[in-house]
This record gives C-alpha cells, sequence and structure tokens, in this order.
C-alpha cells in the first residue's frame, strides 16, 4: 500500500518535469498498476493523462507510441500487426488480463526497465527509440542499460526497417510473470536475440552466424551458442541452469517459426 501527499494533474511536460526532478518521492502515475504494488510515501503523484500522450502516429518511416498509450491498444492497433505481425500482440497476451492491460500504459511498462517485463523485450527486438523530455531519443537497447532518473519518457519510436520478428515465453501459470522471455529477429540473412526475465533486464545478443537457417543442425548450434553466451540468473521461478537450457528450446521455436514461414 501507499500513501499520496499531492495529486498532481500536469498541465503541460514543463511542469510535470520540475515537480519530479525536486525528490525521489515524486513519482509519474501511468496504469497505477505496478505501483500500487509497492508500500512507500509518495510526495507528489503527476498525471499526466491531458497531456495528450496517448495516441499511436505512424509516418512513412515508423511509429512514434505516446507513453499513455495501454498494452491494450498496443496489443490491437492494426497499423503495428501490419508492419510488425503479431509481435506486441504475443509479448502481451499473457499480461494478466484485458481488464489489466486496458489500465497499464507503455511508458509504466518500458521506463522502469523491469527485469520482468515482456513489454521491453518485445521493443528492444525492433529498431525502437525511447523519447524523453530531456535526454531526447535514445536507441531503446541503450536506454535499458541506463540507470533509473527523474527524467520523463514521453514516446517511444519504431522504426520500418523490414525486419521480422517472432516472440516466445515460458510461464509456469498462464498469467504469471514470465521464467523467460525470447525474440528472434531476422533482418535479410543477420540473425540476432532478445532474451528478457533472466531475471534480469533484457539483453540482445549479436554477432553469432546462422549459416544455414533451414538447416535444424545448424539452428540448434545457434541456439546453443546464444544460450552459453548470455548471463542468467536464479529465483524462486527456475535457476540459471534451466533458464539456460530454456533459452535454448524458446530460440529454437522462433526460429522454426522464422524459418518455415516463406514470408520472412
Amino acid at each position: 500500500m501507499y500513501t499520496i501527499k499531492n495529486y498532481v494533474t500536469a498541465e503541460s511536460l514543463e511542469q510535470a518535469a520540475a515537480l519530479k526532478e525536486k525528490g525521489r518521492n515524486n513519482v509519474i502515475i501511468g496504469g497505477n498498476l505496478w505501483l500500487k504494488m509497492g508500500s512507500r510515501s509518495i510526495q507528489n503523484a503527476i498525471d499526466l493523462s491531458r497531456l495528450h500522450l496517448d495516441g499511436i502516429e505512424e509516418d512513412a518511416e515508423g511509429f512514434r507510441i505516446g507513453c499513455m498509450v495501454t498494452l491494450r491498444e498496443l496489443e490491437v492497433h492494426e497499423g503495428l500487426k501490419g508492419t510488425f505481425g503479431n509481435i506486441f500482440k504475443e509479448a502481451v497476451r499473457h499480461i494478466v488480463g484485458v481488464q489489466f492491460r486496458n489500465l497499464a500504459t507503455v511508458g509504466g511498462s518500458i521506463f522502469p526497465r523491469f527485469g520482468f517485463s515482456d513489454v521491453l523485450t518485445a521493443f528492444m527486438s525492433c529498431d525502437s527509440y525511447v523519447e524523453l523530455y530531456r535526454g531526447g531519443r535514445i536507441p531503446i537497447r541503450e536506454f535499458a542499460e541506463m540507470p533509473l532518473d527523474n527524467d520523463i519518457l514521453t514516446h517511444i519510436y519504431i522504426k520500418k526497417d523490414g525486419r521480422k520478428v517472432r516472440y516466445q515465453s515460458y510461464r509456469i501459470t498462464e498469467t504469471d510473470f514470465p521464467v523467460l522471455t525470447c525474440a528472434v529477429i531476422r533482418k535479410e540473412n543477420d540473425f540476432s536475440v532478445v532474451l528478457g526475465a533472466r531475471p534480469k533486464r533484457a539483453v540482445c545478443i549479436d554477432g553469432i552466424a546462422l549459416e544455414a537457417p533451414e538447416e535444424e543442425a545448424a539452428r540448434e548450434r545457434f541456439a546453443a551458442q546464444v544460450a552459453e553466451r548470455t548471463e542468467f540468473g536464479s529465483n524462486m521461478r527456475g535457476s540459471a541452469a534451466y533458464r539456460r537450457e530454456l533459452a535454448r528450446v524458446l530460440i529454437l521455436r522462433a526460429l522454426a517459426e522464422l524459418t518455415e514461414d516463406k514470408t520472412c
């Protein structure tokens, strides 16, 4: 449970940033779902709902997604599906239920850089950039490694670069946090992998060649090399060794989808 002293509906990003920078007990309110699971005293709860940050805009180069867009909107958006396939639907469909996803926001899912985040894994598998009020536009893979600060995430921009992505995750129960998340990317003849819920933040593994993607033995070698290169940890959902073996299996499943689909 948490307590709030002042609830402020920001009239501008300037006002929101000024309040947030006054101290660590000033907090941006997204969908207010992950926040309410904690216990803390909040001096100023800052609401961005009047700042028109809840839209998905498409142009010739990509999509610009506001921080207040809900996970449900991400899941069902036809433009995103037409360009990137089912990656965002697959990444969020296990997150509790539709009612939860109608409240949870993209910004609230990305900015904290949770280790368990399906959403972070999905965006990292695309050519994505966060737009920060102070920090400007930063590649999301760089952002994922940065420490938390007092900046405000306003948008995420995803470029259309022709890549194909397949998403896999494993959970002990349907709506539980994932034991491991996995996205395999194919861009022409180059393959790379994003692994999340390790249980650390998602990480991208690239630079490993897959010379004959249609051959099962080649895919086995690729999956084993990626799993071996990745650092895993242990928690109540699984050991590091278990996650390493699980990564190999999920990579193989995603690779099979990518190589057997003739449109990829």
